[in-house]
């Protein structure tokens, strides 16, 4: 087996570096035909026209073993689908996405990954704190906060390791002796952005620091937009800190609400040219207001302690169901206790469609929410 997942490694490696992310329709071809064979496709050009729009400008790269030796040297490693590590039920939300004709929302092919930590533990009720780059004073001290008391509580940071409210975020979980995570938009040998290259070594120590793109890739802007989709999916909410007008923190907060996930912004003063992405998000109802810690993980609800540390009463019991997407939701209500039901039944009394439906069902059977019977699928009798 481990033959087999070294094989695997080596063909996503190749095929990390013929195609820019997303890549949707290489992602589909890998899915149907597995990786080993979708590489030597693509390395002899007989794959459809879209694989080939995809990857005809990089195919004779064949760089695998090469990358994968230096990110050995960087003591980093790439995490691949066929890895226990991998964070499978985070990125469900960027299949069904796609699967329902989302652009720019395709699954990663792998993930290079710097630190000791586990990819799949990190991203266990997770939060991203995202924000402007030129943060002012006040935003950076709530973003350094939040982080901190989450952090404290156990929940794991990420961001996407920018100057500003991202930056922030980082070192607040740090300061709290809690697990962060840094997205890049860039290969982990680049060192950017180049003021927070020790911060990135403390990240690496403590957490981990993740890219899609392999070792070399220069920091590019449509990089940074494509990495956001990573930061929304691999964590239960966003909070939106400090956003101009237009921003790519509201760029990941409008992915996190599209791929179901909780999107949350902080007020900030009404002049504040800072916070005018954040009102945005809040008067047209994409995000809910946060302005305590407590209101996140109320507003998230999976950290199971309720409020902020020092509130009275005793925390909320928490339901297998708790964290579930919308969509994953109303397809577990759907199903009953004792007759199983067909995957076009669910579909019919959730009014999710039947291809979302046959995604959803095995995710809820690996979280001991449903399971299989002669008749279909049914509700698990401990899952209420």
């Amino acid at each position: 087996m481990t033959g087999a997942v070294d094989e695997e490694r080596v063909a996503r490696a190749y095929l990390l570096r013929v195609a820019e992310p997303p890549a949707p329709s290489l992602v589909r071809f890998v899915e149907e035909n597995g990786p080993v064979l979708a590489a030597a496709l693509v390395r002899a050009e007989r794959c459809p026209a879209r694989v080939r729009d995809e990857t005809v400008a990089r195919k004779d790269q064949a760089l695998a073993e090469h990358d994968l030796a230096e990110a050995s040297r960087l003591g980093a490693r790439l995490v691949i689908p066929e890895d226990d590590e991998w964070p499978a039920w985070p990125l469900l939300s960027l299949e069904q996405a796609s699967a329902r004709g989302l652009t720019g929302v395709s699954p990663p092919l792998g993930l290079w990954v710097r630190g000791d930590e586990r990819l799949d533990e990190a991203a266990d009720r997770a939060v991203s704190i995202v924000g402007a780059r030129a943060a002012t004073s006040y935003g950076e001290h709530v973003a350094s906060e939040f982080a901190y008391e989450l952090a404290g509580r156990g929940v794991p940071i990420f961001s996407g390791a920018a100057y500003g409210i991202d930056g922030a975020a980082h070192r607040g979980a740090l300061a709290a002796d809690g697990t962060t995570v840094a997205v890049l938009g860039c290969g982990l040998d680049v060192g950017y952005p180049a003021g927070h290259v020790a911060l990135l070594e403390r990240i690496a120590e403590r957490g981990l620091v993740l890219t899609e793109y392999p070792p070399g890739t220069p920091p590019a802007r449509h990089r940074f937009l494509v990495r956001n989709r990573l930061i929304a999916a691999l964590t239960e909410g966003t909070v939106v800190v400090e956003a101009g007008a237009r921003s790519g923190a509201r760029n990941t907060a409008c992915t996190a609400g599209a791929l179901g996930k909780v999107v949350m912004a902080v007020p900030g003063p009404i002049g504040s040219a800072m916070s005018v992405g954040c009102h945005q998000l809040i008067r047209d109802a994409s995000a809910t207001l946060v302005a305590s810690v407590a209101d996140v993980a109320e507003t998230v609800g999976r950290f199971g302690d309720g409020g902020a540390a020092g509130d009275e009463g005793p925390p909320k019991p928490r339901r297998p169901t708790d964290g579930l997407a919308k969509d994953a939701l109303r397809v577990h209500e759907a199903l009953g206790l004792r007759k199983g039901k067909s995957a076009e039944q669910v579909a019919t009394e959730s009014g999710i469609e039947v291809s979302k439906v046959r995604a959803i069902l095995p995710a809820l059977e690996i979280d001991e929410l449903a399971e299989r019977c002669d008749t279909g699928w049914r509700r698990r009798k401990e899952a209420r």
